[in-house]
């Protein structure tokens, strides 16, 4: 398999969510993708360009307005042709279409692969197989999605039901279904036949605007409207009076489950390690631990764990002491500390409220 540029292919990168269940690190005005929530020197944002530099020279970054600014400071080599401000949030469907819109007026129908710009993969060769597998069914004229060979019952992800062989690496989707509970999450990885849905996309500009048109011809015709002014000087006004019309749905629920009720999406299932980074419990599996037991991600401060095992700490700046505390993350900031157990990490939500967090 050639490791040259795909021809005629574009990377979206959708940019956003607060990640809320990652405060204090993450934040509305400091979302998790450009956070280095590892320790490597590079951000979530960071790593998914070099990731999919492999693939293509031609990127578009969808993100907030509000974050514009940092997005092309952590992007060397691109400009602000390559990043699509949102004026607000209207979830994955709108981002993808208006990524699809802008792309086609520009060049012409050509295929675009939508990556989150917050995932952790750290085997890119097969991720970038991944990808180049899903490029003929694509080209096809079908709707290709990525599914991650699962490792356990989780439910923190929607599954897609994996049906027949289509072409080698590729097969046909039955179905997506939703995040289960543990006992279905279990009898689905028993059973097999199932994958992770990891929310990547491959499809040609024309085949996913011509479903919009049918499903969503709200999203359609003004993602269309707008990138038909993108470039030009009346982007704001046109953008000012369309984004808010466009309806906020995710692209499972808007495209990708009613298309594979008609038969009309491919998955490409892969073993790669992938995560998320949903919350403390995710990330802290990603972490090594030190000699003395204790995980530390930009610490600067001493940390000690007395009968305490499976201690990550985030930020640190001062002595920190765990005594008599299993699996618990301890992240401090500049404004605040937040003390977790790994079993409920999914709360941290609770405790990024406006009243705990105002936006500033």
């Amino acid at each position: 398999m050639t490791d040259a540029p795909i021809e005629g292919f574009t990377a979206v990168v959708p940019a956003g969510g607060v990640g809320s269940r990652l405060w204090p690190l993450s934040r509305p005005e400091r979302p998790k993708f450009l956070l280095d929530l590892l320790g490597t020197g590079s951000t979530l944002l960071q790593s998914t360009l070099e990731r999919l530099g492999a693939l293509t020279d031609d990127v578009i970054i969808v993100t907030g307005a509000a974050h514009a600014d940092a997005v092309l400071a952590q992007s060397p080599g691109l400009t602000a042709h390559h990043v699509l401000a949102e004026p607000s949030p209207r979830d994955s469907m709108a981002a993808i279409a208006l990524a699809a819109a802008v792309v086609e007026q520009r060049h012409g129908p050509r295929i675009i692969g939508s990556f989150a710009a917050d995932h952790v993969i750290r085997d890119s060769q097969k991720f970038t197989q991944a990808v180049r597998t899903a490029i003929a069914p694509a080209q096809a004229g079908y709707l290709v999605t990525i599914g991650i060979t699962p490792t356990e019952p989780s439910t923190a992800f929607g599954y897609i039901e994996l049906g027949v062989e289509q072409s080698p690496g590729v097969l046909h989707v039955k179905a997506f279904t939703e995040k289960p509970d543990a006992a279905t999450a279990k009898a689905m990885l028993a059973q097999g036949g199932y994958a992770w849905n990891a929310g990547m996309f491959v499809v040609r500009t024309d085949i996913l605007l011509e479903h919009l048109s049918t499903l969503q011809p709200t999203i359609e015709e003004g993602v269309r409207r707008i990138a038909a002014a993108w470039d030009g000087p009346d982007r704001d006004a046109v953008l000012a009076e369309v984004w808010p019309t466009l309806t906020r749905i995710a692209i499972d629920h808007a495209l990708a489950e009613p298309v594979a009720a008609q038969g009309g999406v491919a998955v490409v299932p892969a073993d790669f390690d992938w995560h998320d980074v949903g919350d403390f419990d995710s990330l802290a599996e990603l972490l090594s631990p030190d000699s003395d037991g204790v995980t530390r991600v930009g610490c600067g401060g001493e940390v000690k764990a007395i009968g305490s095992d499976g201690v990550v700490a985030v930020g640190a700046t001062r002595k920190l002491a765990v005594v008599g505390l299993d699996n618990v993350v301890v992240v401090e900031t500049e404004d605040a500390l937040l003390v977790v157990s790994r079993a409920k990490a999914q709360l941290v939500k609770d405790a990024a409220t406006p009243a705990s967090d105002p936006v500033m």
